[in-house]
């Protein structure tokens, strides 16, 4: 079955490579995903799966491919949202939709998953087990959809998942791994300090935000420097300072708003308490009143040690000439809401390598001049076909 299945997606690969430019020209934001949807929807039309639409919060779909044989029950998902960015990549293919571009490559995630699953649709009397095709919205906008899907319970008789991305960390060819916490958790705030406004002149008449607010932003940095174990990763970042007013006038009220990253879970409960242990304090110092909304975005991304050894293993194992090199890749800063499906299924989120040839310095994702090597699009199909197959076999 393995050698049918890589034989068909390699004639297969122009499509793929056509699919992914048609959705790259189309991009649609998170949660906004209705013509994306219906094109995957249709895709899968008059094929024998089972398809279920308007899956969680959104426009998820999981398509169901039953094999002629009990076994194991597999996911396979791949996301299809993009993001608020106005594309500068010199392609043909630009999008169409202005302030809107695929800048992280869910496309090629979208157009690897729908070709692979054709295949193993068409290779379904061959399959000892059920696979489970996630097409998932929304991963780039919390709550996300991930989330979602796994309460809603279509996936709770899933054994194990399996993820992948598109990343410039490595020419076409490659394909990373990482074992344990692989990608950070994310947490974002907003806050609001009210305090007295005033006359610049009288500041013993005023109670002033804005230096209560200088004296958060310093003391919101003490967190990781003084609280976090410096053996472990976490961030917090000030991206806003809202208390534009007049030269003039004591502010009575000014916003902030951030974004914190923690390695894993650990950092994250410490991140949690001391941040609001400073902001309690700035009520009773500055004798203002906050207002806190803090949000847990996406936990920390913890790929199965056991599943993603097997990963590592079957690709080291096999000989293909599209899949050059496997090897072990950094952790990772960036956030993921792939780790809802991994903190309740186990599983493995691996890296396909998409340097554009002959560029040394490649745009990483989310650069409005983003662009990838589309010879990645059938190394992903190909590795993840490889992975799911084995792990079929392994019944």
């Amino acid at each position: 079955m393995k050698d049918d299945l890589m034989k068909m997606l390699e004639e297969r690969e122009p499509e793929m490579i056509e699919i992914r430019r048609y959705l790259h020209e189309q991009p649609e934001l998170s949660f906004h995903e209705e013509k994306t949807a219906s094109y995957i929807a249709d895709f899968y039309k008059g094929k024998d799966v089972e398809i279920e639409a308007n899956v969680g919060n959104g426009f998820g779909i999981i398509v169901t491919i039953k094999g002629a044989s009990p076994g194991k029950t597999v996911g396979l998902r791949a996301d299809f949202d993009a993001l608020s960015i106005n594309e500068e990549a010199d392609v043909p293919f630009k999008s169409k939709n202005k302030g809107v571009m695929h800048a992280c490559g869910h496309d090629a995630h979208t157009a690897y998953l729908l070709i692979l699953a054709d295949c193993l649709i068409q290779l379904k009397d061959q399959i000892n087990g059920t696979i489970k095709i996630i097409h998932q919205h929304a991963e780039e906008q919390p709550p996300g959809g991930a989330k979602s899907i796994v309460d809603s319970g279509k996936l709770d008789d899933l054994e194990s998942i399996f993820g992948i991305h598109i990343l410039p960390m490595a020419p076409a060819g490659t394909v990373g791994y990482h074992s344990g916490y692989s990608f950070n958790g994310r947490s974002y705030f907003k806050l609001r300090i009210q305090g007295i406004g005033g006359h610049g002149s009288s500041p013993h008449k005023a109670n002033d935000a804005i230096v209560a607010g200088a004296y958060f932003v310093t003391a919101a940095q003490t967190v990781v420097s003084r609280r976090v174990n410096p053996m472990d990763a976490g961030v917090v970042t000030i991206g806003s300072f809202d208390g534009k007013g007049s030269f003039n006038v004591i502010k009575d009220s000014i916003e902030l708003e951030g974004d914190i990253r923690y390695s894993d879970n650990e950092v994250q409960e410490v991140i949690d308490k001391e941040f609001h242990r400073i902001v309690n304090g700035l009520e009773e110092m500055f004798d203002v009143t906050c207002e806190l909304n803090y949000t847990a975005d996406y936990p920390p991304l913890y790929n199965n040690p056991e599943l993603t050894g097997f990963v590592a293993d079957t690709l080291n194992g096999i000989q293909d000439k599209d899949i050059k090199e496997v090897k072990e890749f950094p952790k990772l800063p960036p956030s993921e809401d792939f780790a809802y499906y991994l903190e309740k299924i186990p599983g493995s989120y691996f890296f396909i390598g998409c340097t554009p040839k002959g560029v040394e310095e490649p745009y990483f994702n989310h650069h409005p001049k983003f662009d990838i090597d589309e010879d990645a699009i059938l190394v992903a199909a190909k590795s993840v076909g490889h992975v799911v197959c084995s792990y079929l076999d392994m019944n």
